[in-house]
Formats: C-alpha cells, structure tokens, sequence
C-alpha cells in the first residue's frame, strides 16, 4: 500500500473522529476570531458545492438510472421523509419556541433528509450505502421542490414576506445542478481517458477532508453569533435529541412496512433521523437580519447530530441485527 492510499484509508477510518474534531475547532477559531465570521460564511456555498460533486461522482449514471427503478427503497425513502418525518415535526411544533426565527430555523433544518454524511454513517453501521448514494439526488429535488409548500403549511402566509424564492433557485443551481452535471462530465471523461480516471479517483479520496473542512467552516462562521442568542439555540436542542430518538424506531416501522432487507431497512433507519444543515444553511443564511438567528439554529443541529449518530452507529445493528 502507497503512503498516499494508506493515508486515505486512516482518514475513512477514523472518519467520525475527523469530523467531530473539525467542529471542535471550528467552535475554537469562531471564539477566538470573531470578525472571521462574515468571511468564513462566503466560503461555506463553495465548499458544499465541492463536497457534493465529490459526493455525486460516487454515483455512476447508470446506477441513478437502476436505483429510480428500485421502487420499494425509493418509495420508503420518500416516505420516511416528506410522510413521517412533516407528522413527527408537526408534533413537536406546537412546543417550540415562539421565536418565528427560532422555529423557521428549526423546520428547515428538520424537513431536509440529508445527502453527504448519512451515507458514511450508514455505512459504519451496515446499512445499503450504495443505494442511499444513488437516491441523493433524487431526495436533494424532492427537498428543493417540497420545502417551501412544508414551510408556508406550518408558519402561514406571512412567511411569504420574508422568505423569498431566489435563495431556493440559486441553492438548487449551485449545490445540485452544477456539481451533478460537473460529476457526470467527470465520469464521461474517466471512462474514456486514463487522464480522467485518474482525476476521479484522486477526488474520490478527498470526501473526508473536504467534509471535515465544511464543518470547520460552517461551526466557525456561525459560533460569533451565539453571544446574543445562546439561549434561544440551548431551547431547541432537547428537540433535535428527541427527533433523533423518535426517528429511530420511525424508520423501523416504515422499513418493515415496505419489507426491506436488513441493510436496506438500516440505511432507511438513517435517512429518517439524519437532516440536510449543511445544505440548508445557505438558505437560512440568506433570511433577513431579523431572522438570522435561524442559521445559527441551524448550525445546532448539526452538534447534536454528530454526536447522536455515534449512537446510532452502534445502537442501530442492534434496532436491526442481521438475520
């Protein structure tokens, strides 16, 4: 084994420990550079871009075009997600805080199933990561597309005032459209010059970094934030643990409604309780300054998350041994 592939392989290895890392120190650099904030937040769209071309190169063309007819995990991934997932944040709703922010915050991260470290999570714990990666782009449309109409249902008309259209278009351009057309170019090229699949392979390595960077980012750029809103952010966090919780034996039940396998049933288990922050985070960063503390919320979940899919990692094979 190369230096470089041996590299590559302690990375993926202790992959979790890298990311929970990039957020401590992200936290670190956000407390002690605070007027790095702005900056740092110009760089968060590029690096999510770079992060799911890397993610969509994973995906040969021709394993989208046979996982859309994989219908049974397709239809239980859709409905973990746009059925169960609203009903459990409709639940809740009533008892969030009564900050308009602070709850749009908490819906758009909790609405959005997540596309890039679900699938490495997934993984960890045995769970069909191949088919999780050939949905993400199909779970990314129906979040973009469905997003909006869940967030006018919840918080009313007077939402239209303050949440524009733009910031949903320009996300879809910049993080779905143009990575997944760029990906697909890659591939094009990797199978018919040596030149081109030695391009992919060599980006195929930098998923943990580039994620692990990501993270760093976007925990530093939204840490100066908390002096004021501290708070506010601690009164949601129960709700993040609880989703987590609940989520967990949700996507049990939607797994054995539609009689999946056991690694199937585990990545469904996964898609349910795992949200899109990263993603969303544009959106929520490009809201009136009135309601810029919803990023922030945003960005909470993530903390809690991360930690809460160790938890899974470990506590899912369990929920679901092999048979």
């Amino acid at each position: 084994m190369s230096q470089s592939s041996g590299l590559v392989a302690g990375m993926e290895r202790h992959q979790v420990t890298a990311y929970v890392g990039a957020m401590a120190a992200g936290a670190v650099v956000g407390w002690a550079a605070p007027t790095a904030g702005p900056g740092l937040e110009h760089a968060i769209n590029p690096a999510l871009a770079a992060l799911l071309y890397v993610t969509f190169l994973q995906v040969p063309a021709a394993e989208l075009g046979r996982s859309l007819r994989a219908g049974r995990f397709l239809a239980a991934a859709l409905v973990v997600n746009f059925v169960v997932v609203p009903m459990v944040v409709a639940a809740m709703f009533a008892f969030l805080p009564a900050n308009q922010a602070v709850r749009l915050g908490v819906l758009l991260v909790l609405l959005a199933p997540c596309v890039d470290y679900v699938i490495v999570f997934s993984g960890l714990a045995g769970g069909s990561s191949r088919r999780l990666l050939a949905a993400t782009p199909l779970l990314l449309l129906a979040q973009m597309v469905l997003l909006p109409g869940f967030l006018l249902l919840f918080m009313g008309s007077d939402l239209a005032e303050v949440v524009k259209v733009g910031p949903f278009v320009d996300a879809f351009v910049v993080l779905i459209v143009i990575p997944l057309a760029l990906a697909w170019l890659t591939q094009g090229w990797a199978a018919r010059r040596a030149a081109g699949q030695k391009v992919a392979e060599m980006m195929g390595t930098t998923m943990v970094p580039l994620m692990a960077a990501t993270l760093l980012t976007v925990v530093a750029s939204q840490v100066p934030k908390l002096n004021d809103s501290l708070a506010d952010v601690a009164r949601v966090m129960p709700f993040y643990v609880l989703f987590l919780a609940v989520m967990a034996f949700a996507g049990l039940a939607v797994a054995r409604m539609f009689r999946l396998d056991v690694p199937a049933s585990r990545a469904i288990v996964f898609t349910g309780a795992t949200r899109n922050s990263l993603v969303v985070l544009p959106l929520a960063l490009a809201l009136p300054d009135a309601l810029a503390i919803a990023a922030v919320v945003v960005v909470a979940q993530t903390l809690v998350e991360v930690v809460g899919m160790v938890i899974y990692v470990r506590a899912v094979p369990r929920l679901l041994p092999a048979r």
